[in-house]
């Protein structure tokens, strides 16, 4: 895999991690930053846990930058997985998502606890 850091907001190393295989037509983006949850929390006070802050991140449009039109990046990646033979996992926290072409309703299910996000594209 190649792989390739920029400046992001991890807590001991600074940036992401971004690696891909055209050959096993994979993606891998890593942050180990404050997570979704934690982000999403500046601008929605309400949300409580990490499976809520993933629904809120692929399905609501919300920015804490009025009157920017920001909060479309993840709503965008939705449709394009669910449109193309694209497949994505998504993890923050202790709640992972899974997403593919045909399904009809986004399922979040708990798991292992992660710090920061992570995604794996299959292609």
């Amino acid at each position: 895999m190649n792989s390739l850091r920029s400046v992001g907001n991890w807590p001991d190393i600074r940036g992401i991690f971004f690696a891909y295989d055209l050959n096993k037509r994979n993606i891998v983006l890593a942050d180990r930053g404050r997570g979704m949850l934690t982000t999403l929390k500046a601008v929605k006070p309400g949300l409580k846990t990490h499976k809520e802050a993933l629904m809120v991140g692929f399905t609501e449009i919300i920015s804490g930058r009025f009157p920017e039109r920001r909060g479309n990046g993840l709503k965008s990646v939705a449709r394009n997985i669910l449109s193309n033979n694209v497949e994505l996992l998504y993890r923050t926290g202790n709640a992972q998502l899974d997403l593919k072409k045909g399904d009809e309703q986004i399922k979040i299910i708990e798991c292992q606890d992660f710090h920061g996000c992570y995604a794996v594209l299959k292609f």
